[in-house]
């Protein structure tokens, strides 16, 4: 029999028979099965005296961190985010959304995700893990770990291109700062100016002119600065919450502008080298570290250390600032799994970076039988496992943890952080491993069924 047209459509959702809708119905019951997880979110949600018998209806705790899962499951920007969960039945149902009520916006989602706390995501992951542990997903004897570097989302720095975010902010800064300041108060817009002299030293053709063009546009930074000091004061005057709240934002500039300007005049001007610690490479996430991989490769973001179990499961992940060697790491490392895991590993195996006689000797004090490095210069077999045999399979059993961290980067946006801030980083690098072990957990589980 073939129709035209249906008559009336279903009335209620139809569970999805695709594989995704079976891996979304198992991770929601393993979510079902860790209350204190949801309970951990409310927290987040309500803390600082937040009333919660007033006021319209808001998502409740276990939406927020359901949604927060499909987010970083399906790298979806928040418009995105919004569309798909009015458009899927199999992701309002997952996110516990009433099918004929209305879809979150874009900014009560953003609004309620950006609230749940990075140390609330590490407590919710160390949950998986022990869920995994009973389950007897996840043995927890033997243990991979290695480092990488997830990169923020900032364009590559030039010292010219510093200087030309600070000349643009600043002024677009205090336009609207006029608003609260009487219609006398004025400054000179150089932003034009900032503009042509940054193109101008991209496409000099020598370091004399280019060097010329650098000295006028450090001037024209400077001149932005202090009219931007001055209406900063001018704001502060009025004492209204509104224009001191602007006060504040063009403080925080005014003190990127100028550690912008302090270090370009040393490097270009004066010839310095500043060291890494030092520098600046973004006014809009200054928190961003310089990491060099290997000595060829220049990043810029934040290194990232990864332990995984014979599962593919992350146990733990430790997020650093600055570049710290991973030789300091390595006996962190088992401490940390061993919390995890509420054992300490029998087996453990890492890059050759982290190689070192002390961290052999600590990590052998810990109780752990075979200790692998990668590369162990000055180090004997003998020394680290039992047998050149096991040495091998702990050789092998590393190189696994490769392909996690590639899948992580490529499926679960760990190339590039688009959330701004430093607690946002941490939060969204959590946020992605919560959701890469709910998403394996289950899929070992439907392979076991």
């Amino acid at each position: 029999m073939r129709r035209k047209m249906n008559k009336q459509m279903p009335l209620v959702g139809v569970t999805s028979e695709h594989p995704r809708g079976h891996e979304l119905a198992q991770m929601s019951a393993l979510l079902d099965a860790m209350p204190r997880a949801v309970q951990l979110v409310h927290g987040d949600l309500t803390r600082g005296g937040t009333r919660l018998d007033t006021g319209r209806e808001a998502m409740t705790a276990e939406q927020v961190l359901r949604v927060l899962i499909v987010k970083q499951m399906l790298g979806l920007s928040y418009d995105e985010l919004t569309f798909f969960l009015s458009d899927s039945q199999s992701l309002r149902s997952f996110c516990r959304l009433s099918f004929g009520g209305m879809t979150p916006k874009r900014s009560t989602l953003q609004g309620n995700i950006k609230q749940v706390q990075a140390s609330t995501l590490e407590s919710i992951n160390r949950l998986v893990v022990s869920r995994a542990v009973v389950l007897r997903v996840e043995s927890g004897t033997k243990t991979r770990s290695d480092s990488t570097v997830v990169e923020t989302n900032i364009h590559h720095p030039l010292d010219s291109s510093l200087l030309w975010d600070s000349v643009r902010v600043l002024s677009r800064l205090m336009d609207e700062a006029l608003e609260w300041l009487p219609a006398s108060t004025v400054f000179a817009h150089h932003t034009r100016r900032a503009k042509k002299r940054t193109l101008g030293i991209l496409n000099a053709r020598n370091m004399e002119a280019r060097v010329a063009l650098y000295k006028d546009l450090l001037r024209v930074t400077d001149m932005t600065v202090v009219d931007a000091e001055r209406i900063e004061a001018a704001l502060m005057k009025t004492a209204e919450p509104m224009s001191m709240a602007r006060a504040a934002k063009i403080s925080h500039f005014i003190a990127l502008a100028r550690k912008v300007i302090d270090q370009t005049t040393r490097r270009i001007l004066q010839g310095e080298s500043v060291p890494s610690t030092e520098k600046i490479v973004s006014i809009f996430e200054p928190h961003t570290d310089i990491i060099v991989k290997g000595g060829r490769d220049t990043l810029y973001g934040h290194k990232m250390f990864l332990t995984t179990g014979a599962s593919g499961i992350v146990l733990d992940v430790v997020v650093e600032r600055g570049n710290p060697a991973d030789t300091n790491l390595a006996t962190r490392l088992v401490k940390r799994v061993s919390k995890s895991l509420g054992k300490m590993p029998k087996q453990v195996s890492f890059d050759g970076g982290f190689s070192s006689q002390a961290n052999l000797a600590d990590i052998k004090e810990l109780g752990v039988t075979d200790v692998a490095f990668h590369k162990h210069v000055g180090l004997e077999v003998e020394d680290m496992v039992r047998s050149p045999w096991v040495m091998k399979k702990l050789r092998n059993f590393r190189a696994g943890i490769e392909g996690g961290i590639s899948w992580l980067k490529r499926s679960f946006g760990l190339d590039r952080c688009t959330w701004r801030g430093w607690d946002s980083f941490v939060s969204y690098v959590h946020g992605s491993v919560l959701a890469c072990n709910l998403l394996v957990l289950a899929r070992r589980l439907l392979a076991k069924a």
